[in-house]
Parts: structure tokens; sequence; C-alpha cells
């Protein structure tokens, strides 16, 4: 009965030692992030093609 109380103990402390490790690894993983690409205005973006259809519309 001591013999496996003892080992019971033993895996409980590996067990606790691997976990502190483990959390201890994962607060020191630096994350990184990719840059937040801004969307581009569309109303300050307009073509030659885009101007000549306004002026048409205008036309009429």
């Amino acid at each position: 009965m001591k013999v496996v109380f003892i080992i019971s103990i033993i895996i409980v402390f590996v067990v606790l030692i691997l976990s502190v490790l483990t959390t201890s690894k994962a607060y020191q993983y630096k994350h990184t992030v990719d840059p937040v690409n801004k969307p581009k205005e569309k109303s300050n973006e307009l073509d030659s093609s885009d101007d000549e259809r306004l002026e048409q519309r205008d036309k009429e």
C-alpha cells in the first residue's frame, strides 16, 4: 500500500512540474500581429473614365 501511495505522489509532482514548465513557456512566447491594412477610399481614387462618366451624367 505504501508503494502505491509513493508512486502516486511522484506522478502528481511530475505532472505538476510539467504543467508549471509548460505554462511558463507559454507566457514567454512572443505573439506577432500583422498590421491592419486600411481600406482605400473610393472617392479619392477616381480614374479618368470615372470622371468622364460623371461629366456625362451631369450633362443629362
